[in-house]
């Protein structure tokens, strides 16, 4: 069996399901978990305020940076053997992060962790995406994988929290080592075996032009909103950004074997929802942020009562997966895309009001139950989305681009928001502080509200019908234009 075909439907499909939920959940809780810890890794590893950020910005370079690449490597190597890589990788990175005692050797685990979820991200969309019927079937698959996902973002938060008071910093990293090793000896028994590796070249100049082109471009984006956007390196990294990537298209355009072939981009369901993923991205992606900030720095929680806080965003975005598979079913995807985009801003509006420097937990509860709705109705929906209409070869590539999309629009998006948040806070303390601390959040999330709402432009570019009523043809038995 090659690569890209699709696994057999009858392997224990709700056992695989189940794993391929776990690998998205890793990698999704391995974004917020880390939040609540950073207090604590701080204090005890030696991090200075400047450096501390890097706890998080040198998971998200990686990661952002070779999802494409990622991608590919599944649709050409097997999607079963990159899971089995990125899990491990995931053990191995998270024991180094537990066991540093320097911030150089702490940072290299988070980096390698970034990399483990570049490669196991794809593989883990695509094999959903092929092991399960495009319509109905895939649809139901894709609620429990979005619901291990974009739950994880926010129970992150609550795991994070409770294993920090209870056991240390260090539990946060050494969480993900059984669920690693269990994941990787699962994937044996539960994924189809993927075969011989497909003969072709590697797109090679595609593959160096298009990650680094990336990887400049998240990290001048992430370095910048931290060190100052004069910074000389943060304008070589942009510059080179912009080279590469503009190299990176033209390779594209007059390569044989592209890495990321630009007829993908003709699939009407695929380009809207990567518009629609990028949007969500620069706005939706941050509201977990400005909560834990909210929470410890303005009500003042202790990490243990952060963690519970977000069980309000975590079980109503839980509610909105469930209702968004019902929706994609009876209205199609892209009127389930118009409702979630229209609910997050609403919850938006609702959200800002409630950010008050002598609120609590209850003030934001109205805003957060109507955005976590929003948010769970919109991640199903937009990943439905992007895999409709892909040939089962290309699906590993589809998932890294439409992931590419999400990392670059939320390290832009973070950028920009925390700026907007933090204007005129510059030399308060005390009282002073937390006031203008909950004004510049609240700013922020109006601000993010009314962004959300131009993804409409690019949900009405997807098709009328409903997503999956017609499945793709193989790119090997399908004539390309």
């Amino acid at each position: 069996m090659s690569p890209h075909q699709s696994p057999a439907r009858g392997r224990r499909p709700g056992w695989s399901l189940a794993l391929l939920a776990l690998g998205h959940l890793i990698i999704s809780l391995d974004f917020t978990i880390i939040f609540v810890a950073l207090p604590d890794i701080a204090a005890d590893v030696g991090f200075t305020p400047h450096t501390l950020p890097w706890v998080v910005t040198a998971y998200a370079v990686l990661y952002g940076g070779f999802l494409l690449f990622g991608g590919r490597l599944s649709d050409l190597m097997g999607r079963r053997r990159m899971f089995v890589l990125g899990m491990t990788l995931y053990g191995v990175a998270s024991l180094l992060g537990g066991l540093a005692t320097v911030p150089a050797v702490l940072l290299a685990a988070r980096a390698l962790q970034g990399l483990a979820g570049a490669v196991l991200f794809p593989a883990v969309l695509a094999l959903v995406n092929t092991a399960f019927a495009e319509g109905r079937e895939r649809n139901r698959a894709l609620t429990v994988w979005a619901m291990a996902g974009a739950g994880g973002l926010t129970a992150g938060a609550l795991a994070g929290g409770v294993l920090t008071q209870t056991l240390g910093w260090q539990a946060v990293f050494y969480v993900n080592v059984p669920l690693a090793v269990a994941g990787a000896a699962a994937a044996f028994a539960l994924l189809p075996p993927d075969g011989p590796v497909t003969r072709g070249s590697v797109d090679v100049p595609g593959a160096l032009t298009g990650t680094a082109g990336i990887t400049m471009l998240i990290f001048a984006v992430a370095h910048g909103s931290e060190a100052g956007w004069a910074r000389t390196e943060v304008i070589a990294s942009a510059v080179a950004a912009v080279v590469l990537l503009a190299t990176f298209l033209l390779v594209q355009a007059r390569g044989r074997t592209p890495l990321m072939p630009l007829r993908l981009f003709r699939n009407r369901a695929l380009s809207g929802a990567i518009m629609v993923i990028l949007v969500f991205g620069l706005t939706m992606q941050a509201v977990p942020y400005f909560l834990t900030l909210y929470f410890q720095d303005v009500l003042g929680l202790n990490a243990l009562e952060t963690g519970l806080a977000f069980l309000g965003p975590t079980l109503s975005i839980t509610a909105g997966n469930f209702l968004s598979e019902r929706l994609n079913h009876r209205f199609g995807t892209r009127r389930t895309l118009l409702a979630g985009i229209v609910v997050n801003a609403v919850g938006a509006a609702l959200l800002a009001p409630g950010m008050q420097a002598d609120g609590s937990v209850l003030t934001v509860l109205a805003g957060v139950v109507v955005i976590g709705l929003g948010m769970g109705i919109t991640y199903e929906a937009m990943w439905i989305a992007a895999g409709t209409g892909v040939p089962a070869g290309e699906q590993g590539l589809a998932s890294g681009v439409a992931s590419t999309a999400l990392q670059v629009g939320t390290a832009a998006g973070l950028a920009v928001l925390v700026a907007v948040a933090n204007a005129g806070i510059e030399g308060l303390s005390g009282q002073a502080l937390r006031a203008a601390s909950a004004e510049g959040m609240r700013v922020a999330v109006h601000v993010l509200g009314a962004v959300m709402l131009t993804a409409v432009l690019a949900a009405l570019r997807l098709p009328g019908a409903r997503a999956g009523s017609r499945p793709a043809p193989d790119p090997e038995t399908a004539s390309v234009p």
